[in-house]
């Protein structure tokens, strides 16, 4: 059984160039990658919320999950959109959620994205991070994409 994106999802991934951007993002955060001290494999639930907040949004955090559920749109009865940020091992794993008249529309780590958008066999390392000054600029680059990403679809949906 084959998997396939949904088309609107595809179409407002690509409008935003979204794995030139992630190729971007990985490529400039893979330093040291496989040197486990360099990573800042532990942090702090409050300081990671503190980064999200400087950055315009507010986090919750689930603990029997382990990520932060952030930037929850749900301005519509028609769509749910959320960004899920899951940070282990110094690595971040970013999940958008976007749900459209109540059906699951997208709910994939980014990682899978390019699998479905360029060559089932691509793959995108996932962003490390050696302090909380990279990860915030990891961060900073991920919500960018979330709200260029967010609004693509929103017209999308808008339009229908």
């Amino acid at each position: 059984m084959s998997l396939e994106m949904k088309p609107e999802i595809k179409v407002a991934l690509e409008k935003i160039k979204f794995v030139d951007r992630y190729k971007l993002l990985s490529g400039k955060y893979q330093n040291n990658s496989n040197d486990v001290d360099d990573k800042l494999e532990r942090y702090d639930i409050e300081d990671v919320k503190a980064i999200i907040k400087k950055l315009g949004y507010d986090a919750e955090f689930d603990k029997k999950e382990k990520f932060f559920k952030v930037g929850v749109l749900d301005e519509s009865p028609n769509y749910k959109i959320w960004f899920n940020i899951i940070l282990e091992y110094g690595m971040t794993e970013f999940i958008w959620v976007v749900y459209h008249h109540d059906e699951v529309r997208l709910g994939s780590p980014w990682s899978v994205y390019s699998r479905f958008l360029v060559d089932p066999k691509e793959r995108i390392k996932k962003p490390v991070y050696n302090s909380y000054e990279e990860l915030e600029q990891i961060l900073k680059e991920a919500f960018s994409m979330y709200d260029d990403f967010k609004g693509e679809l929103i017209n999308l949906y808008n339009e229908q």
